[in-house]
């Protein structure tokens, strides 16, 4: 007897293959590893049309605009009030893991196969931006407070700036660092998560670029976010933790007793951090030292990417063919 909610063996296949490239490249140290109780949680949750469709990337505009990425499609997913609607792109998109919101409300995403970063217009319009070399391997994306657009390039060694239509890489310092994550602070800072050396790269306004080593080693870190009080979080993959750089120390919380698969980073305005666990079908957010689990509807959803909108609900693109909302009322609970 077969599962009719599994989806077909080629899903399954490129659900796995997504995960394998987000997830299995994937001073003193605190560690933390206060659980509460599972709160209540209703989600809301909007199927995709098309069953062969994986959502892969989130983001959150500022008008309450989320946008998404399809993993293997030829549109790009935006929902509002409630209605979801699917944009054309220039070509069929493959393993879009980077996706970003500008001041101006378009948004900004990866596409490896193209080797190209495309901007949508809120009008639709789509405007390519391609790299050199035939082969490009392109993570997460991030749009800096000067409208320059900042990606992880493991083509190119390093993190990529886009910004008027012109490229700057800034290569790690060594060829085989396994960049990701890429986030940028209020301040211009950008940070990204160099996987295979488990390191933190920090790039100030001016250029001047640093690595940082993280306190665990073969930690691999994946995404990474900033705070509102300037904290750098990352999730440490390998070690089932996330972690912390604030005013140059390290700290540690450690989410579960097995490897969850944390995928997803964003921290909310009220300091709370959220992020997917892939492999237990379900959120986590970090408040105040604790960690909480949000149990998704269903046993085999994949919260692949998370983002919180400005009303604080908690938004998550589950790559098994949902996009997904915690309401902010149930977000904010003890």
């Amino acid at each position: 007897m077969t599962d009719a909610t599994a989806p077909p063996p080629a899903r399954r296949r490129r659900r796995a293959s997504i995960a394998a490239i987000g997830l299995a490249l994937l001073a003193g140290i605190g560690v933390y590893a206060l659980r509460t109780a599972a709160p209540t949680a209703r989600f809301v949750e909007y199927p995709l049309p098309n069953p062969q469709d994986a959502p892969v990337a989130i983001a959150a505009a500022a008008d309450g605009t989320i946008w998404f990425t399809i993993d293997r499609a030829d549109a790009i997913g935006r929902l509002r009030g409630g209605r979801m609607e699917q944009l054309p792109i220039p070509g069929r998109n493959f393993e879009p893991l980077g996706l970003a919101i500008a001041a101006d409300g378009s948004a900004w995403y990866t596409d490896s196969a193209a080797g190209a970063v495309v901007r949508i217009a809120t009008s639709g319009e789509a405007s390519k931006f391609p790299l050199e070399g035939a082969i490009t391997r392109l993570g997460r994306l991030a749009m800096a407070p000067d409208g320059s657009a900042w990606f992880a390039d493991a083509t190119g060694y390093g993190i990529t700036q886009l910004q008027n239509g012109a490229f700057t890489r800034h290569e790690s310092a060594t060829a085989d660092d396994g960049p990701y994550g890429v986030a940028v602070s209020a301040d211009g800072i950008v940070w990204a998560s160099l996987q295979r050396s488990s390191k933190l790269m920090r790039i100030a306004p001016g250029a001047a670029t640093a690595t940082i080593e993280l306190p665990r080693r073969g930690a691999n870190p994946t995404d990474v976010a900033v705070g509102t009080d300037g904290s750098v979080w990352f999730l440490q993959f390998r070690a089932n933790r996330l972690g912390q750089l604030k005013e140059g120390k390290f700290f540690e919380f450690e989410v579960d007793g097995q490897n969850v698969g944390l995928s997803g980073l964003a921290v909310a305005a009220d300091g709370a951090v959220w992020f997917g666990m892939v492999r237990s079908s379900s959120l986590g957010r970090l408040r105040d030292g604790k960690v909480a689990t949000f149990k998704l509807p269903r046993d085999k959803a994949r919260p692949y990417s998370v983002a919180v909108d400005p009303d604080g609900n908690v938004w998550y693109a589950d790559i098994s063919g949902y996009v997904g909302m915690l309401p902010a009322g149930d977000a904010r609970a003890p």
